[in-house]
């Protein structure tokens, strides 16, 4: 016999699970964690953190059963969701360590009403209420749902009104001509009384330097921030060159005096560094370097132009290349970063064929010196203008460095007087000393360098000097060795440069000195006896 039907129970509903968190006067037991922020748009609020803890930790104790139970904090933007505090927070919640996440006030969660809705959403998953201590904000209830939304929106109009302001008074400042604000420019500092740029006496020299080596001796920028980096110039924050920093610079209309911002723009409005034409020449030769097919490879290599060509791309030296073909063997130039990483080099810098280029170098030495005499002593005018142009820089930077070198030597005293007086052991001493040695060697470098550069001019080479180079030029062009051009090249050439506008060769300055080898029996053969390279101009020489 059947018996009665056994009673179902009815179908479960699926949705959100209802919350468990207590009602809002509730008064029993409850885990609280306290968030606190403050961001730089704070600094004259009294949103301090220690105030907002001092507050915090006085409403928990207002709330009987209240007991705070972890606290997390943020030096950031209310922007952004990206805080580590706030992240441990959540992190908090969602394992279930608290009932109550208690702030200030609303903005100092979030800023962004979108951001504010999706960490809301993330606390409510979690059976976490969110509560403010100075505003009727509880989630643990309807009316304080609805007085979030509300004070979430405030929260960012009053972040949106915040950048405008700053915005309008660096807008005011920089119309002004003063510096808007920010990171100063290296080779400047800020005067705290006009608010206006000012040459920095150390760097000022550094910088006119930098321009000078892109736009005058084409070095590229990781060429340039190798060259400072192997002086011991540190950058604005102490750190090493990088040529993307380098190309800030190169960048930078502030070196021409003028003030750039938004849409302000005033012209003169300090001091400048850098002339117009020479910033306008380092545009036009980023513009050109930034065209793939317009890019130049440099080279260093066993055939005539050993030591004399550099990657304009990756500042590496090209060397010798071949390949054997089947009637041939094809020489060429390749950047060493090529032939070491094969396809898997940086450097895109073209390989050139070492016949055409040896050859082509060989001839313009020929003919510059076949009419070297009105070219060289406009050169050397040039090349006067240009060193007394910076010499005023260089004698700064000299002082600079004599005054770092000072400096230096007397910290490595001390550090050998805190060593034998025991107040420190080798491990922590050692280190250091060896590092300042290294910092010194570097300086004392420099300063030997502008020393020299300060107390060299330029000076045309004594009469007959041309025609006995152009005489035996004019022999190893028709029946000279490899080995007397090679020397030729090597002694009365500084540099080869591949630039945007073609291959152009820096000649040095000839001197009494600088006699051709003298023939051997054949003419064609043998190893010629010493010879003495030549002063050249500065680092460089003289571009014809």
């Amino acid at each position: 016999m059947p018996g009665n039907p056994t009673p179902t129970s009815p179908p479960k509903r699926r949705g959100r699970r209802a919350p468990t968190t207590p009602p809002e006067d509730s008064t029993g037991p409850c885990r609280v964690c306290i968030y606190i922020r403050r961001s730089t748009d704070d600094e004259h609020q009294p949103f301090s953190l220690l105030a907002q803890r001092t507050a915090l930790k006085k409403y928990v104790d207002n709330h009987p059963g209240w007991v705070i139970v972890c606290e997390f904090e943020d030096d950031a933007s209310g922007a952004t969701t990206e805080r580590p505090g706030l992240k441990k927070a959540l992190d908090a919640a969602k394992v279930g360590l608290y009932d109550v996440l208690l702030v200030y006030r609303v903005d100092r969660f979030s800023r962004s009403l979108a951001h504010f809705v999706d960490l809301a959403a993330t606390l409510d998953a979690a059976n976490v209420r969110f509560s403010s201590a100075t505003e009727p904000v509880d989630t643990g209830g309807a009316i304080g749902r609805i007085m979030l939304q509300f004070l979430a929106v405030f929260a960012e109009f009053e972040r949106n009104m915040i950048i405008d302001r700053v915005k309008s008074g660096m807008t005011a400042k920089a119309s002004k001509g003063q510096w808007a604000g920010g990171t100063r420019p290296y080779g400047y500092l800020v005067d705290k009384d006009t608010q206006r740029l000012v040459p920095h006496p150390d760097e000022a020299p550094i910088l006119r330097d930098i321009f000078h080596l892109y736009t005058r001796d084409r070095l590229g920028t990781r060429a340039i921030a190798t060259d400072l980096n192997e002086r011991g110039v540190p950058n604005r924050t102490g750190k090493k060159w990088s040529g993307h920093t380098i190309n800030r610079i190169l960048d930078n209309p502030a070196y021409t005096g003028d003030i750039a911002y938004r849409d302000v723009y005033v012209p003169d409005a300090h001091e400048a560094l850098i002339d117009r034409d020479t910033f306008r020449r380092a545009q036009d030769i980023a513009a050109a370097r930034g065209d793939v097919q317009t890019q130049r490879a440099m080279s260093d290599s066993d055939y005539y132009l050993t030591g004399l060509l550099t990657c304009p791309q990756c500042g590496q030296r090209y060397i010798g290349t071949s390949a054997n073909g089947r009637t041939r063997r094809y020489r060429y130039y390749t950047c060493f970063t090529r032939t070491r990483y094969g396809k898997h080099a940086t450097c895109t810098a073209p390989r050139l064929p070492a016949d055409d280029l040896d050859h082509m170098i060989l001839q313009a030495l020929h003919d510059f010196y076949t009419t070297a005499e009105p070219v060289l002593a406009a050169m050397i005018e040039r090349a006067n203008s240009q060193h007394n142009s910076t010499t005023d820089d260089r004698r700064a930077e000299l002082t600079a460095i004599a005054h770092q070198i000072t400096t230096t030597e007397n910290a490595i005293d001390r550090y050998h007087t805190a060593f034998e007086n025991g107040a420190m052991d080798d491990a922590t001493a050692g280190p250091r000393i060896r590092e300042l040695r290294h910092r010194l060697a570097q300086l004392q470098a420099r300063h030997t360098e502008l020393d020299a550069g300060l107390t060299s001019q330029p000076e045309p080479p004594p009469p007959g000097t041309v025609a006995r180079i152009r005489d035996h030029l004019s022999t190893i062009m028709t029946s000279g060795s490899t080995t007397e051009r090679k020397a030729a090249i090597e002694t009365l050439i500084a540099e080869v440069q591949l630039t945007d506008q073609g291959v152009v060769p820096v000649f040095k300055i000839p001197t009494e000195t600088t006699m051709p080898p003298p023939e051997t029996d054949e003419g064609t053969s043998g190893v010629p006896p010493v010879r003495t390279i030549v002063r050249s101009v500065g680092r460089q020489g003289l571009e014809p």
